[in-house]
């Protein structure tokens, strides 16, 4: 059975900055962990593109969310990168969870969601504690608009508190945040599967 990955990278960072980003060193190594399970991911960089604020799926002219909407609805499994700001998922996550609201009245004639049957995960950086808050932000949106999420499905690092180092300048990947890697691709590949071969009963199931 094939499955498709698609990561969001909420990183504040555009392409052309010159900076390199955590979130999506991150979530290149649970790309190679998924490849490992014949999963093959496409990533995102929102901040390359101009979703606009709202919560319906189209917000007009220019809005980029449409396309990157038909990308997460083609995916079996959807994987959520966000650096911690303030002690919350960074403002370019959000306002990705806000466009999926717009899911809630997207059903189907038995009123199940369009994200019905699709899995999610989180992959959280910071150099703050704050990752087990973040994940728990954007695990309750991504539930309320209709993913599924596996067991142990959060990879994150966050460093010492006030400290310089950032996820993306460790030479070596840290045993725990690779087990958690490892983890959160197995867990996530088998529920997909199982999912995709059985979707959820609607309101007539």
């Amino acid at each position: 059975m094939s499955l498709k990955a698609l990561a969001l990278n909420g990183t504040l960072k555009s392409s052309d900055s010159s900076e390199p980003s955590s979130t999506g060193k991150l979530l290149e190594l649970i790309a190679e962990e998924f490849k490992t399970h014949g999963v093959e991911t496409e990533s995102i960089r929102l901040a390359d593109h101009n979703i606009k604020p709202g919560v319906t799926s189209d917000e007009g002219e220019g809005d980029a969310w449409p396309d990157i909407r038909k990308k997460v609805l083609e995916a079996d499994i959807l994987l959520v990168g966000t650096p911690i700001w303030l002690g919350q998922p960074g403002s370019v996550c959000k306002r990705a969870l806000e466009r999926m609201d717009a899911f809630l009245e997207e059903t189907d004639d038995q009123g199940r969601m369009v994200s019905y049957g699709k899995v999610a995960a989180v992959a959280v950086v910071g150099n703050e504690d704050g990752a087990h808050h973040v994940s728990a932000e954007v695990f309750q949106a991504l539930n309320d608009v209709g993913f599924t999420i596996p067991a142990n499905a959060v990879a994150y690092w966050v460093g010492e508190a006030m400290g310089s180092t950032n996820f993306v300048d460790l030479k070596k990947t840290p045993e725990a945040v690779q087990t958690m890697i490892s983890m959160l691709a197995r867990n996530t590949v088998h529920l997909a599967k199982l999912l995709k071969k059985s979707q959820y009963p609607g309101e007539e199931g």
